[in-house]
C-alpha cells in the first residue's frame, strides 16, 4: 500500500498531480484546508493537502489478516480491509489493506489521524465489568433431544466478542444522538457481511466507512457557469442566518477576491438588516433591504457584473401560510433569469422533532442544501446524519461560534463519523 500526501491550490489540482504521478487507481483518503503560519500567513494562497493511497497488487488477503491481529496484539489502532461491497465512485476515504505490521506503522499515519484512539476507546469499554444476561449458568435442565451443554458454551463464546463490541458501537451511536432506525440500519449492513471471527479492526473500518459514504462529499456555493449567482438563505429565527451570511461573503470577498452583494427580504426583524448592513460596510460590498420581487430582480440587473448575489430572507412559522406563499414566491422569481442555490440553516442544538418540521416545512418551497450553525453548542452530532438522511439533502458548511470571517468550514464528514463512534475530531 502506497500512502502519499499532495499540497496544491485547489483539491483538483493535488489530485491530478497524484494521478500523474501513482497512477489512475488512487483513492482518496483525506482532504484538508492548509493553514499558512507565521506573521504573513493571511498573504499566502491558500492550499489544500490531499491524502491519496494506492493498493500494490501483492497485497492479499490473508497478509492483511496476520498484520491486523499482530497490530490489535500490540494494541495499536489501524485502519484494516475494505468492505466487501460493490465499489462506490466517491472521493470519501476507504479501509486500506495492511501488508505487514513495519509497513503499516510507516504508510498509514493519515488513517491514524481519523482512528488513532477510536478502536481502543472502544475495546477498554468492552472490557469494564457489566451485566451480561448471557453469561447465566445453565443448571440442571438438559434438552430432550441430549444436546450437550458443553455445545451450548461454545456456541455463546463464540457469538459474545464481536455481539459486544456491534453493540457497543450501535449504543454509542445512539448516545450521540443518533436516531434509532438509522443506527440500526448500519449496524444491520455491517452484520451482513459478517465473517468468522471477523476482527474488530474490520468492524470499526466498515462502519466508519459506510457512515462516510451516507454523508457524502461536502457541496460548497461555487461559481455561476456563466453570470452571476444568486444564493438564498432560509431557515427559522435565531439559528444564526444572517452572521453566516456575513462569513461567506467575507470568504468570497476577502480569500477569494469574488464581487458580492448583499440584500435583505427580512423586514420582520430591524436588527437583523441592520446587522447585515454593518458587515457590508466592513467588507465594502452594497447592501439593500428588498420588499418585493420586483426588487430582487432589479438588483439582479443592477450587479450582474458580480460573482454572488447572496440574500438573506426572514425566519417564517409553519403554520403562516402567506409568509410561506411570498417566500416561495421570492425564491422562484429568479427561475430561468439567472443560476441559483438556496441552503437551509439550522441550528445543532434543535431537536429532532422540530428540524423534520422545519425541514419539511421548506421543502414544500424548493430543494436546498444544509447548513448546520452552533456545533459550539452542543456535544452530539447525530442531528447532522439523522438529517442528511431523512432529506437527502447535501450538506454545505458547519459554524461553530461568532467570529466573524472565522469559526466556520466545509462540513468534514471523516471528522463527525469519528466523533460519532465516540472518537474526538
Amino acid at each position: 500500500m502506497i500512502i502519499k500526501k499532495f499540497v496544491a491550490k485547489t483539491e483538483k489540482e493535488a489530485i491530478e498531480n497524484a494521478k500523474k504521478e501513482l497512477g489512475e487507481g488512487v483513492v482518496v483518503m483525506n482532504v484538508k484546508d492548509v493553514k499558512n503560519k507565521g506573521l504573513f500567513a493571511f498573504l499566502k494562497p491558500h492550499m489544500t493537502e490531499v491524502t491519496v493511497a494506492l493498493e500494490e497488487e501483492s497485497e492479499k488477503y490473508t497478509s492483511a489478516v496476520s498484520a491486523i491481529n499482530n497490530v490489535i496484539t500490540s494494541n495499536q489502532t489501524k485502519e484494516t480491509l475494505p468492505a466487501q461491497s460493490a465499489p462506490v465512485p466517491t472521493p470519501a476515504p476507504a479501509p486500506i489493506p495492511v501488508a505487514s505490521p513495519e509497513s503499516t506503522r510507516k504508510e498509514n499515519s493519515a488513517i491514524e489521524e481519523k482512528l488513532d484512539s477510536l478502536q481502543s476507546l472502544l475495546e477498554q469499554q468492552l472490557q469494564k465489568p457489566e451485566e451480561d444476561k448471557e453469561k447465566k449458568e445453565v443448571k440442571g435442565e438438559k434438552e430432550i433431544k441430549g444436546e450437550k451443554e458443553e455445545g451450548k458454551e461454545t456456541k455463546q463464546k463464540e457469538e459474545t466478542e464481536i455481539d459486544k463490541f456491534m453493540k457497543l458501537l450501535h449504543n454509542t451511536m445512539l448516545d450521540n444522538e443518533v436516531d434509532e432506525k438509522y443506527a440500526k440500519e448500519i449496524i444491520d449492513e455491517i452484520e451482513q457481511i459478517n465473517k468468522p471471527n471477523m476482527p474488530f479492526d474490520y468492524a470499526l473500518a466498515n462502519i466508519y466507512q459506510k457512515m462516510i459514504l451516507k454523508f457524502g462529499k461536502p457541496s460548497s456555493i461555487t461559481p455561476a457557469s456563466s453570470g452571476i449567482k444568486m444564493v438564498f438563505f432560509i431557515g427559522p429565527t435565531g439559528v444564526g442566518k444572517t452572521t453566516t451570511i456575513a462569513k461567506i461573503a467575507s470568504i468570497f470577498k476577502v480569500d477569494q477576491k469574488k464581487q458580492v452583494a448583499l440584500l435583505t427580504a427580512d423586514t420582520y426583524r430591524i436588527a437583523a438588516a441592520e446587522q447585515l448592513r454593518t458587515y457590508a460596510n466592513i467588507l465594502e460590498v452594497p447592501f439593500r433591504i428588498i420588499y418585493t420581487v420586483e426588487e430582487v430582480e432589479k438588483a439582479m440587473e443592477d450587479f450582474r457584473g458580480y460573482d454572488y448575489i447572496l440574500i438573506d430572507t426572514a425566519g417564517h412559522s409553519h403554520q403562516n401560510t402567506t409568509q410561506k406563499d411570498s417566500m416561495r414566491n421570492l425564491i422562484h422569481s429568479m427561475d430561468g433569469k439567472a443560476e441559483k442555490e438556496v441552503y437551509l440553516v439550522l441550528s445543532a442544538t434543535t431537536k429532532y422533532r422540530d428540524l423534520i418540521s422545519i425541514a419539511d416545512s421548506y421543502k414544500e418551497m424548493t430543494d436546498y442544501k444544509l447548513i448546520f450553525t452552533k456545533l459550539d453548542e452542543t456535544t452530539t452530532l447525530g442531528n447532522l446524519l439523522n438529517l442528511r438522511l431523512y432529506t437527502d439533502a447535501e450538506l454545505s458548511y458547519v459554524t461553530y461560534g461568532q467570529n466573524v470571517p472565522d469559526d466556520i468550514e466545509e462540513f468534514n464528514p471523516q471528522g463527525t463519523v469519528k466523533q460519532l463512534l465516540g472518537g474526538k475530531n
